[in-house]
């Protein structure tokens, strides 16, 4: 387990959890105001954080929700779906709980699980997987058409930072809902979740809701940039331009290069 006083860097600077907790409550008052802007005039907002096992994704919502009216803010994190799902529409489980008016929806995994887990761990065929890489993007340009502003961030870290998370999740009394029999599978399968993820963006990064990318081995420098980056997305009464300057090294749009010029972990 991990102890003692954690310190980061940003643009070559040493960052204090003093300097991190500044930072964030900083951030969050943003939140604040643009949660209320968003109120105001009924606007609907989905958030979708995806990422590898032990990434960071509920550390990250954590921290975006944790100021936020609970009346207004949803978090929605499905469990296996039930027989009736498996014989739905496949997105038709998630389409309940897009947001109203006024309201602001994170999805701590989605639809995306039939890119990733159910793709590596054969929980889908080939042909409902095909169907799920050509229907996602239509399914979100539908979506973003009706007036939902879509964001969607995957957090990417590398193998070994998996691996010391995992293994503290295991240590961690505090931990042990996280735990799951996909887990073991994670670090062996590795290779082909880096495949299915590098097909995921491929295929479903696209104009209406393309992805953003963030460097997560530091949590609090990706916890910090996400808000950063999401706020920078909208438009909202009482922005502070100074807070809002994501680091382009560690939140970034997907493009081919992403691949090519090997900024994803492998």
């Amino acid at each position: 387990m991990r102890v003692g006083r954690m310190i980061v860097k940003k643009n070559g600077q040493h960052l204090s959890d003093t300097d991190y907790e500044k930072q964030l409550y900083e951030l969050q008052v943003q939140l604040v105001k643009f949660q209320r802007d968003l109120i105001a005039r009924g606007e609907r907002l989905a958030v979708v954080v995806e990422g590898r096992d032990g990434a960071g994704k509920d550390g990250t919502i954590k921290r975006i929700t944790e100021h936020l009216s609970p009346r207004d803010t949803r978090v929605v994190a499905l469990g296996k779906p039930s027989d009736r799902d498996r014989t739905s529409w496949y997105f038709q489980r998630y389409t309940g709980y897009l947001p109203a008016g006024g309201e602001f929806i994170l999805f701590n995994r989605s639809w995306y699980n039939r890119a990733g887990v159910e793709r590596v761990m054969g929980f889908c065929d080939e042909s409902e997987y095909k169907s799920f890489l050509h229907e996602a993007p239509q399914f979100e340009a539908m979506l973003t058409r009706s007036g939902i502003k879509l964001v969607k961030y995957y957090l990417d870290i590398s193998k070994k930072e998996q691996k010391e998370r995992l293994a503290e999740r295991q240590a961690n009394p505090l931990k042990q809902w996280k735990i799951s029999p996909i887990d073991a599978a994670a670090i062996k399968k590795w290779s082909a979740y880096s495949e299915a993820r590098d097909a995921m963006f491929m295929h479903t990064s696209h104009d209406a809701a393309p992805w953003h990318i963030v460097k997560a081995d530091s949590k609090k420098q990706a916890r910090l940039n996400v808000i950063r980056h999401l706020l920078s997305c909208m438009d909202y009464k009482g922005r502070d331009e100074k807070l809002l300057k994501p680091d382009p090294t560690i939140v970034f749009r997907f493009s081919e290069k992403t691949l090519t010029q090997d900024l994803l972990a492998h």
